[in-house]
């Protein structure tokens, strides 16, 4: 045999044992405790009974005996301000006037804690105030507050905390809708005056709710919107102990992610945007970043400024609502954002149309989406098939002419470019060929990252998978894909002129995406074998007529 095709072989042996080397898994992360916090899961949120009333209420639940983590000064108890919504519950602490979790009735958890999603990380509430001013600090977070609530408002609750700072008085509003995610919050603050900012520590992390508890973890991180570029994330992951990262202003949003919920500040579409950013990486647990710290810097006018609070799911459609380009709230792709989030916007835009137009499971747009693909690709995969054919014809000329001037380069060059004009071609006619296999790729790679974090893909069920967002537990998609993958390089190479190239591929490429496709989600093997079959019927019919075309007439 040609010894580059046992080449092949070696390569696809060295590609099959480094590739999990090179991308190990994680590391499980370390189990959860249950923290001894001033904010513990009541029974509202494990059964969030008449969480879908059609107005929203609050309730007051009192925590004798409770301390506060990150406080080491009170030790009276505090109170937690429930209010519910026809989306979930909203649950504030009178101490700091800080929202302490979310729950969000319309996904369950599905960390086999049964319920439903609870948005909080550990002992920490979700935001925390302070006030900066020239020669002082207010503590905010450690005043206690009066809550009061007015349900009068049309299509909203009003939260009102109340009290006293070392300046005066001080109020912080959350006007809560009652069928969205996104509150309106105003703060004042007596006796501020001159340059002075309030700010605002995002939440330092999220308990998991996924089943897949280490690919959550892993995208634990922060985002921010300056107003006049495009979104920019930072990985937990990506920051060492301690290490700082200074985001600059003005700012349109910052938020906190996980892999399919966040937790981010809006700043009024009209106004001047935030200051700054401070981003902080948090002390490792067992080598996982489950922990980080990000400060946003708000200017203040006269003590006042308002802002929007978002806590709920990362869904497209909801973000991109809300403008100011929030649905990039989750950066796509990384160092490659510029060329995967365009693709991933396009992806994500047509499978929720198609969602919608064909109503059924996103199992099965899945597969219409990828038979749609090649059908699309089908005049493109016969033109290259045909320029394929006339390439295959003029190769005894090209190599005659080849042969004749191997002493003359100039007069066989221009021989070749004589031999193409002839035949209405061109020496890139042969790169047209491959095309065709190159541009399914994109949308491959878009839709690696758009399973990712798109909660609309979140615990739908297909088949034998329970979670197309999670990798196939029999791993008998990513086998078959591989199969049929290697049937389609086959069928392709029938009746062509023997190539130890295409065969080095042929056997390579399968094994690769394969052992890609092992551990990602089920959805991309669904997506990239329903293209493999839709191919198989045209590829057979290419290889039929290039032996018709070798036959003689």
């Amino acid at each position: 045999m040609d010894k580059r095709f046992f080449l092949a072989l070696l390569l696809t042996g060295v590609v099959v044992v480094l590739t999990p080397a090179l991308f190990p898994r994680p590391a499980s992360p370390p189990p959860l405790t249950a923290p001894d916090s001033v904010f513990r899961p009541t029974d509202a949120l494990r059964d969030p009974a008449g969480a879908g009333a059609s107005a929203a209420t609050a309730t007051k639940r009192p925590l004798s005996g409770a301390r506060l983590a990150r406080d080491t000064v009170l030790r009276v108890a505090v109170d937690t301000v429930e209010v519910r919504t026809a989306k979930g519950a909203l649950f504030f602490s009178t101490h700091g006037a800080t929202p302490l979790a979310v729950r969000v009735d319309s996904y369950p958890a599905l960390n086999g804690t049964g319920g439903r999603v609870i948005l909080r990380h550990g002992n920490d509430p979700l935001l925390r105030y302070r006030v900066v001013t020239s020669g002082d600090t207010l503590a905010v977070d450690a005043t206690t507050f009066r809550a009061t609530q007015d349900s009068s408002a049309a299509g909203a609750h009003t939260l009102t905390f109340s009290g006293e700072t070392a300046r005066g008085e001080a109020s912080i509003t959350y006007q809560i809708p009652r069928d969205d995610y996104l509150s309106a919050v105003r703060v004042r603050f007596a006796g501020v005056q001159g340059t002075s900012f309030l700010l605002v520590d995002l939440p330092t992390g999220f308990d998991t709710q996924e089943a897949d508890s280490v690919g959550d973890l892993r995208l634990l991180a922060y985002s921010v919107k300056p107003t006049t570029r495009g979104a920019r994330g930072t990985a937990f992951a990506s920051l060492d102990a301690g290490e700082t990262k200074f985001e600059p202003g003005p700012l349109s949003w910052a938020v906190a992610k996980s892999k399919y919920f966040l937790v981010g500040l809006l700043a009024p579409d009209k106004g001047p945007g935030f200051a700054e950013a401070h981003l902080t990486g948090g002390p490792r647990t067992q080598k996982a970043a489950r922990n980080g710290a990000a400060t946003i810097v708000v200017p203040l006018q006269d003590g006042a400024a308002a802002f929007e609070l978002y806590a709920g799911p990362q869904s497209w459609e909801r973000l991109h609502r809300i403008g100011r380009e929030f649905e990039t709230a989750n950066p796509y792709g990384g160092w490659l954002q510029p060329v995967v989030q365009p693709f991933s916007t396009i992806v994500m835009r047509v499978l929720l149309w198609m969602k919608k137009a064909v109503r059924l499971d996103y199992g099965w747009v899945l597969v219409i989406f990828g038979v749609a693909v090649r059908l699309l690709m089908w005049p493109l995969n016969q033109t290259a098939m045909r320029t394929s054919l006339r390439m295959q014809r003029i190769q005894p000329e090209l190599q005659e002419v080849q042969r004749k001037h191997k002493s003359d380069p100039a007069k066989q060059q221009q021989e070749i470019m004589r031999v193409y004009k002839e035949h209405g071609m061109s020496p890139f006619s042969a790169f047209s060929g491959c095309l065709p296999a190159l541009i399914p790729m994109p949308v491959l790679m878009a839709l690696f990252f758009v399973f990712q974090n798109t909660i609309e893909f979140r615990g739908v069920s297909f088949l034998w998978l329970h979670d197309i967002s999670l990798h196939d537990p029999l791993y008998i998609l990513p086998l078959f894909m591989g199969v049929t993958m290697f049937a389609l390089s086959w069928i392709g190479m029938r009746n062509m002129p023997p190539n130890p190239q295409s065969k080095m591929i042929s056997y390579m490429l399968p094994v690769m995406l394969t052992v890609f496709l092992l551990q990602s989600a089920a959805g991309l093997s669904l997506y990239y074998t329903v293209q493999n079959l839709a191919a198989l019927p045209q590829q057979w019919l290419i290889a039929n007529e290039r032996a018709r075309a070798k036959q003689p007439a």
